[in-house]
């Protein structure tokens, strides 16, 4: 059962491509499906969030991250009586776009496109389901529903909306036009795509030994759960590993409860009567004041320690500079890109190389730069 103001897919704003209806499947389920069985999606397997992919087998991936997003996703979209369909197709699909080696990859590549209109990872999702994916005989791209795309477009510069919303009047970007929300299934993977992320660092920066525990004592949302799972069961301070997973387990669902709660009095408060309703309001997906502030305090925490740690530094250091070297040698010699990309360079020219760049993998993009440089990307050990 759906409340008044979940999407619903017999309602919805439709695909840029008329198709005939599935039998057996709603449109937003349609939707997932497609993302699953992309050619991107599989790729997330080996595009990594923190650590680059020789570092370790057991740190998240794309792959991983996005369904640990999907699954608090639905959580907390059943609770609410949202599409949880809807809110899993976007949070498979929100990382498409990513380049290798993380947000190192990005930035590289960003600053490589800068004259050529630079380079951003939701615009990025965005053109992989609307263009570069190529499955069907009749279009390119996924010709997914329009709440599944502007879900996948979290943040838009106003350029490059007018851009969109001039080539697609009405479409993905009129809400950046208008200034409006977009779903509250959007709005909610959003969130759970924030409150993934800040769990699975704790865990991979412990794990990788970067991050101690004695450093998370200054983060009340780690420590009070920590504390609370020490209280209960006293043996897990022989038991680390143990430790962190119960203590991580805990402050999940600690937020999830927040983000229901707190998004429950906004909804009652202003009580939208439609999923179009909900669009002219503030944001309602959210989390209590006290939750946000520990939540930024984590995030600080994180990027002084594990993010900013000398480490991860020369690592994704390293990184731009495989990414940088990437472009120039395929910018000056577009013939080391397969045919396709070649052709496709002598008419779309930068853009064409930013595309085949970003659908590398961690383990692709470090064996083409040592192919064309003869060095490896990086030294393991």
């Amino acid at each position: 059962m759906l409340a008044r103001y979940a999407c619903d897919p017999a309602f919805t704003q439709g695909r840029r491509l008329v198709e005939p209806p599935s039998p057996s499947r709603t449109e937003y389920q349609r939707d997932r499906d497609r993302i699953v069985h992309s050619t991107a999606f599989r790729r997330l397997v080996y595009k990594t969030q923190v650590f680059v992919n020789h570092e370790g087998d057991l740190f998240r991936t794309r792959l991983t991250h996005s369904l640990e997003v999907a699954q608090l996703g639905r959580s907390i979209a059943r609770a609410l009586a949202l599409n949880e369909d809807l809110v899993e197709a976007v949070a498979l699909a929100h990382d498409l776009g990513h380049t290798p080696f993380g947000h190192a990859g990005q930035d590289a590549l960003h600053e490589c496109m800068r004259d050529h209109g630079g380079f951003e990872h939701n615009l990025q999702s965005l053109r992989v389901v609307d263009r570069l994916e190529q499955r069907y005989p009749t279009f390119d791209g996924l010709n997914l529903c329009l709440e599944t795309r502007e879900g996948i477009l979290k943040r838009c510069p106003a350029r490059v909306a007018a851009s969109l919303q001039a080539a697609e009047p009405g479409g993905v970007a009129r809400r950046f036009a208008l200034h409006q929300q977009p779903s509250l299934e959007a709005q909610l993977t959003n969130l759970a795509d924030e409150i993934a992320y800040n769990a699975h660092d704790i865990d991979d920066g412990v794990r990788s030994g970067l991050l101690e525990f004695g450093q998370l004592d200054a983060v009340p949302l780690f420590a009070e759960h920590r504390d609370a799972a020490l209280a209960q069961y006293p043996r897990l301070a022989a038991l680390p590993r143990r430790l962190l997973a119960e203590t991580l387990r805990r402050m999940l669902s600690a937020q999830v409860h927040d983000v229901i709660s707190a998004t429950q009095a906004q909804l009652d408060r202003h009580a939208p009567d439609s999923a179009d309703a909900v669009r002219g309001l503030p944001p309602l997906v959210r989390f209590s004041e006290p939750m946000r502030e520990q939540s930024t305090q984590l995030k600080r925490l994180l990027f002084a320690a594990l993010y900013r740690h000398p480490q991860v530094t020369r690592t994704t250091e390293r990184a731009r500079e495989v990414v940088q070297a990437l472009f120039a040698a395929y910018t000056s010699t577009p013939g080391e890109m397969p045919e396709e990309q070649a052709v496709a360079h002598a008419r779309r020219g930068f853009r064409v190389v930013a595309d085949y760049i970003a659908g590398m993998t961690d383990r692709f993009a470090s064996r083409e730069y040592q192919r064309l440089t003869g060095r490896p990307a990086f030294v393991e050990g």
